[in-house]
């Protein structure tokens, strides 16, 4: 499960075990795996852009279940990893148990906010660039009806959710807006299945754009999306190849930039809340070969002028984990 990219084989075993004191990176990947196509993947993607351009090395490892959170964080630190990257909300009660425990390692958090010394706490203005891909979608929709499939029913997936029903009223205030959630434990980030069959009863309801947060499980939205006939919108990565032509545009969150510019800093980090927003390139959405035929000139015009009004402040989208209302849909 652990692969160190400076170490191989017997040696990187007995490193471990030893407790080596190289001063590599490391990036923690939370449940999923780092080939989820999504947020995961993109985390790995910033790691290996980093290595690419600095012929650096890391120590990467997986989680494969709840129980290995603060043991696989605890192993990085012990190695001399410097610094550690740790993916996901979930991962708070982690950090606050061991980072205390290295003070001279720093720590890097996505998604969440630790308050400790030697913590960088990464969060995203997600609620900003669901608003522009949920303006696309009501251009885009020609029934009047498109929906969300979230992953684990949280605050934050409730943030990116209540952002895409704001755009959407924004473009079409009598649309409807169908919202689903996977389910309520982190088992709802990788149920490809369940994620299909939201998405197949959306459809039966009306729905002809469909958005994905769910990490692994967007996959089986997005199939069921290119397999009935409707658009889908991808999440975190850049998901529109994996249906040229079908996926109208992915909601980019860019945790490939946090963790590059992490690994670049190294024992330099500066620790603290870090906000990447739509102002900063945090987020935004997608545009390439594979949708540039679904996205008029006059729908990238609506959006970008949307977008530049939201980083003046005169577009100000709600922000569900500060207001734990959503004024433009219901779950």
């Amino acid at each position: 499960m652990t692969l160190m990219k400076s170490l191989s084989g017997a040696t990187a075993a007995l490193a471990l075990m030893a407790g080596a004191a190289a001063a590599d990176p490391a990036l923690v990947i939370d449940l999923g795996g780092k080939f989820d196509k999504s947020f995961n993947e993109a985390a790995w993607n910033g790691a290996e852009r980093w290595a690419r351009e600095t012929g650096g090395t890391y120590k990467e490892i997986e989680m494969q279940n709840e129980a290995q959170r603060e043991q696989f964080v605890r192993r990085m630190a012990e190695t001399g990893a410097n610094p550690v990257v740790v993916l996901g909300f979930q991962n708070m009660a982690t950090l606050d148990a061991v980072a205390p425990d290295y003070p001279e390692t720093k720590f890097v958090l996505i998604d969440a906010v630790v308050d400790l010394p030697n913590v960088r706490s990464v969060v995203f203005a997600e609620h900003e660039g669901s608003y522009l891909v949920g303006m696309m979608a009501a251009l885009a929709s020609k029934t009047g009806t498109v929906s969300f499939v979230g992953g684990m029913d949280v605050p934050l997936i409730r943030k990116f959710a209540c952002g895409y029903a704001q755009g959407v009223k924004a473009v079409k205030p009598d649309a409807t807006v169908i919202m689903n959630m996977t389910g309520t434990t982190p088992a709802a980030w990788n149920d490809p299945v369940k994620g299909g069959e939201l998405t197949k009863a959306q459809i039966a309801q009306g729905s002809d754009v469909v958005y994905a947060a769910a990490g692994g499980t967007g996959i089986g939205v997005l199939q069921a999306a290119a397999d009935g006939g409707i658009l889908s919108i991808g999440v975190d990565s850049n998901q529109n190849h994996l249906h040229p032509g079908k996926v109208l545009t992915s909601m980019m969150k860019r945790v490939d930039n946090a963790v590059y510019d992490a690994f670049k800093a190294g024992t330099a980090l500066e620790t603290g809340v870090v906000s990447m927003n739509l102002a900063s390139g945090g987020v935004g959405y997608a545009l390439d070969e594979n949708n540039a035929p679904l996205v008029s000139d006059e729908m990238k015009a609506a959006v970008d002028a949307a977008a530049a009004k939201i980083m003046s402040g005169e577009i100000v989208v709600h922000d569900y984990t500060t207001d734990d209302t959503c004024p433009a849909a219901t779950f």
